[in-house]
């Protein structure tokens, strides 16, 4: 998503308040939360849950094993939880033709450095760099390569842009920046 005029271009990014990280972390709460209920009605003998006798399932060392993945999912299934609440890397690109500057935001994780606010001269940009890795793992990254600074990421690497969508991307903000392109 983004909005452009003659001068500024603002391109919103997407944090962890996806589809796919909700589904994700439901998955893993509920999965680990059987597994702690398992674990545990071995260990009192009784039914915790009515669809599984756990009987069936001796305390030592199947339901201590039971009670791990059960406790380690539930930490895990709260890290996400806490990222999608937190809502962390999104933010905006702000490139600002009038002023000459390109503002990078982002949000982090709670504490000192919560807001991640890089500031750059638009003279100081040398180009814009697509980085293409093919293969089982497909990685298609845009980058801003910054003079004495190096490449700072415009995409997310779990962004699944397709070759065409991210080179007509790259084209589009070069020309608006007044920049080349490099492919890597």
């Amino acid at each position: 998503m983004s909005w452009r005029s003659e001068s500024i271009w603002i391109e919103f990014i997407v944090g962890s308040r996806k589809t796919s990280n909700f589904c994700w972390a439901f998955i893993l709460f509920f999965g680990s939360l059987g597994f702690l209920l398992v674990g545990t009605s071995s260990y009192l003998g009784r039914n915790l849950i009515s669809l599984f006798p756990s009987q069936q399932i001796v305390f030592f060392p199947q339901g201590i094993v039971m009670s791990f993945y059960g406790i380690a999912g539930l930490f895990i299934s709260s890290y996400l939880w806490c990222t999608i609440f937190w809502n962390v890397g999104s933010g905006y690109d702000r490139f600002d033709r009038k002023e000459g500057i390109v503002c990078i935001f982002r949000w982090g994780f709670p504490g000192k450095n919560r807001r991640i606010f890089l500031r750059f001269l638009m003279k100081d940009i040398q180009s814009i760099r697509i980085e293409v890795k093919e293969g089982i793992y497909a990685r298609r990254v845009l980058y801003m390569e910054i003079r004495g600074q190096g490449a700072v990421p415009l995409t997310r690497t779990d962004e699944n842009l397709t070759p065409r969508e991210i080179e007509q991307k790259a084209a589009e903000l070069a020309y608006f920046l007044r920049v080349p392109i490099e492919v890597f």
